[in-house]
């Protein structure tokens, strides 16, 4: 963190922001009573404002989202800042690519090439650290709005010398937050946990883009629609030995996972109704070695955020997660037995952080590779390209969206 506030303080805030917040002690009624299905859209904005033929607000509107509560906009952001790739995926679904400015943790590009979308290299649209919070590319970038959970900042404790007055005065003379952390349930995170869909709402109200979020909610409940008609009896459905992509093979050192928590980072798992082969004690333990995970014996093995195993972060490479993954597997003496690794079923498992888009893409990965009869095989070499009778949504009608033709 660097800089002194002092220097900042005449700038920026938008002329005392275009941006009146509004926040109390909770969030106003339309903020709080959010229905829990992720797929059909519901409308919980408070007063809206005029709109024009082309849906751009004339006049302030109100958007609410835990926990900064609601706030009034003059007008629609045009440029933002994300902590997390789910936000920023969120956005380019809604049509705000060109808005986005930079990210401490983002979705590789590859991801979003199904969609026509041109997604920089990580080297440029990363410029936020991770652990360590630089005060100065928030007023230099000078975003509109960070979409980004405030608490995250001053509550995580990756940047140790950041406190709650650093995220208020960056709230105070550069911009709003608006977030929540919905990539998972953390300890501190005692208030309402969003589901992708309903945060991608809560989103949509703050860009005043209620048509695409419909239209990407019909999509999304298709799919799921077209899945559960598909899923093979519950008793037939496949436990799996989700792992951390931290986990270090060469080690024997594994980070079990379960597969049915909150949180965005492992939906294509719950909307596939995928259970982990762990128990709560392996899970209690935080980390398991070769033995351990030979008395699991899972016939599936699973890499959680194996897919982002691509050398230059910007490509997928199947060699990069062999050699990585795979090969230590079988080249030791006790990882080698694994029903998983014999029968040649460890996979790059999806990039956690996920939104609309790419969790499209990556439900449909998930059940190719653990439905591989019913819904086609997974093929590592082709990723991100799958054959159309494979597909389980129409990638233009996606991009159509995304571009205003809805």
């Amino acid at each position: 963190m660097t800089g002194d506030s002092s220097q900042h303080e005449a700038l920026t805030r938008r002329d005392y922001m275009k941006y009146g917040a509004v926040v109390g002690g909770g969030l106003l009624a339309g903020c709080s009573s959010q229905s829990s299905s992720e797929s059909a859209p519901t409308d919980t904005s408070g007063a809206e404002p005029t709109a024009s033929a082309t849906g751009t607000p004339t006049g302030s509107y109100e958007a609410c989202i835990e926990p900064v509560g609601c706030q009034t906009f003059e007008e629609v952001p045009e440029t933002y800042m994300v902590n997390n790739g789910e936000w920023a995926d969120m956005a380019f679904a809604l049509g705000q690519r060109d808005g986005f400015l930079t990210s401490a943790y983002m979705i590789p590009g590859f991801l979003f090439e199904p969609f026509g979308l041109d997604v920089p290299p990580l080297s440029e649209t990363e410029s936020l650290s991770q652990t360590n919070w630089d005060k100065e590319i928030f007023y230099e970038q000078d975003p509109d709005v960070i979409l980004m959970d405030p608490n995250y900042m001053h509550k995580t404790g990756w940047d140790k010398s950041w406190d709650k007055s650093d995220t208020n005065e960056i709230s105070e003379n550069v911009a709003p937050f608006f977030g929540n952390n919905i990539l998972r349930r953390r300890d501190w995170h005692d208030y309402k946990l969003y589901s992708m869909y309903e945060a991608l709402e809560r989103l949509a109200e703050l860009f005043q883009e209620r048509e695409r979020y419909e239209a990407l909610a019909e999509v999304h409940a298709s799919v799921q629609d077209e899945i559960q008609s598909r899923l093979p009896p519950a008793d037939e459905r496949p436990e799996i030995a989700l792992i951390n992509s931290a986990s270090n093979p060469n080690e024997g050192t594994f980070y079990p996972m379960r597969t049915q928590d909150e949180g965005v980072e492992l939906k294509p798992y719950r909307d596939l109704d995928i259970r982990s082969a762990f128990t709560a004690d392996h899970i209690e333990a935080g980390t398991i070695d070769y033995e351990t995970l030979l008395e699991v014996d899972p016939e599936i093995l699973v890499v959680h955020w194996g897919i982002s195993t691509t050398g230059d972060q910007d490509t997928f490479s199947p060699k990069a997660f062999r050699e990585q993954f795979v090969t230590p597997f079988e080249e030791d003496p006790t990882g080698s037995q694994l029903t998983a690794v014999q029968e040649g079923n460890v996979y790059p498992g999806a990039f956690g952080s996920q939104g609309p888009l790419v969790n499209l893409l990556q439900t449909e990965l998930v059940a190719q590779q653990l439905y591989p009869e019913e819904f086609g095989a997974f093929d590592a070499e082709t990723f991100p390209e799958v054959p159309e009778e494979q597909q389980l949504f129409d990638r233009q009608r996606v991009s159509d969206i995304i571009n205003g033709d809805i």
